[in-house]
């Protein structure tokens, strides 16, 4: 049912400023005319584009549409925000060349396949696969014209996932282990999906899971991997991922540094970086503050961060059970884990013990690899790098005359 007119005006004012309180920083907000025309805001939006882009206009249309559809505000900060993650990601490059992907693809085949093959399969059923997989690639669809040598060739991303994907199509047409597994035998995506080692897509580097869960039209899984390689698929869920979660970050720096290592991973580092003042014991700036299986479940195992709660609670006689430690950490890569007894326990301890106020956010430490990558990174380098483009483009948000 539609809202009577009369309401819309405060409705839309109340969204925006949430959005705002609930995003980054919305600063000088006249930097924005929402009185503009649709055409003019799109231009104004290609203005904040570095002027190297080829297709700003397109570009910017798509950002725009995109925010409009989500109803995220576009202040300078916020459209800033999302130039910087796709420049620094793709260099506003749908689907980018990877400079020397085929060769890491297949260094990578050469030296971890069984390991790859056993961690999402299991020791003896992965190691079977595996042997098959490496024969399919030596000799099929010929061996003149083998799947190994088809992905030295490789120059993209979005090439490299349509052969595994072909390969493991050609699999799942010949390959049966239901002999081996006493369950039905692993088909088409399936397998295909599973062991599809092309886990982030697009402009913006979006993790299949993450855009699963966010789909934006109906469709399979192949349909939803063609679409991220698509410039709009690619902000799309990009600007999903990026701006679509509440966070009360002072910096945009924080921002750029979740988008790489997880939702809340800056607050949860400080939120470690607290209890490490608490206890002689040094924990690991990582933003988990609970341990993960590789599908995302949480692990019965306690982390480091949960044990070294429980002792400092304990020594401290703060009333927080584990138990009730244990259900508030759970709510880590949520906004609401800031209302949990465990959160606002740890700061009055952090407070009284320390004198000092207690930390929003600080800077995860996590390495990046990955056979995309040259060397292996940390978040601060992602961050650093992102946050350089975000304050090239607020300069040029400046400069612009409304």
């Amino acid at each position: 049912m539609n809202k009577p007119s009369s309401a819309r005006p405060f409705i839309k004012t109340l969204s925006m400023l949430t959005a705002c309180i609930s995003l980054v920083a919305c600063g000088d907000s006249s930097w924005w005319s929402n009185n503009k025309e649709p055409e003019m805001e799109a231009e104004q939006i290609q203005k904040v584009i570095p002027p190297r882009v080829h297709g700003r206009q397109s570009w910017s249309q798509d950002i725009f549409d995109i925010m409009e559809q989500l109803k995220i505000p576009k202040t300078k900060q916020n459209v800033c925000s999302i130039v910087a993650v796709v420049d620094q990601e793709s260099n506003f490059v749908a689907d980018p060349t990877v400079p020397g992907l085929g060769e890491k693809a297949v260094q990578e085949i050469n030296t971890r396949l069984n390991e790859k093959f056993e961690a999402k399969l299991g020791e003896m059923i992965g190691g079977t696969v595996a042997g098959y997989f490496e024969d399919v690639l030596k000799n099929q669809p010929t061996p003149e014209n083998n799947y190994m040598s088809q992905m030295r060739k490789v120059k993209t991303e979005r090439e490299l996932d349509l052969l595994y994907r072909e390969i493991f199509d050609y699999m799942s047409q010949h390959y049966h282990v239901s002999a081996l597994t006493g369950a039905a035998k692993l088909v088409g995506q399936d397998i295909g999906e599973k062991m599809n080692p092309i886990t982030t897509l697009g402009s913006m580097q979006v993790h299949i899971n993450y855009a699963k869960e966010h789909k934006r039209q109906s469709g399979n899984i192949a349909e939803l991997r063609n679409d991220l390689y698509t410039q709009y698929g690619g902000l799309y869920y990009g600007i999903h991922r990026l701006m679509e979660y509440p966070a009360d970050y002072d910096k945009a720096i924080y921002r750029f540094a979740d988008y790489n290592s997880g939702m809340y991973s800056s607050r949860n580092a400080a939120f470690q970086s607290m209890l490490n003042a608490l206890t002689d014991t040094e924990i690991s700036l990582d933003g988990d503050l609970l341990l993960y299986n590789k599908d995302g479940g949480i692990k019965a195992t306690q982390s480091q961060t949960e044990k070294e709660l429980i002792a400092a609670f304990a020594q401290n006689n703060v009333l927080v059970t584990p138990r009730q430690i244990r259900s508030d950490l759970k709510k880590e890569k949520e906004k609401k884990f800031e209302d949990t007894q465990t959160y606002l326990a740890l700061q009055k301890l952090y407070q009284n013990k320390t004198n000092k106020e207690p930390m929003y956010a600080v800077m995860p430490q996590v390495v990046i690899s990955g056979p995309k990558l040259s060397r292996d990174y940390n978040t601060n380098w992602f961050a650093s790098r992102v946050n350089g483009r975000y304050e090239s483009c607020m300069q040029r948000a400046k400069r612009i005359k409304l």
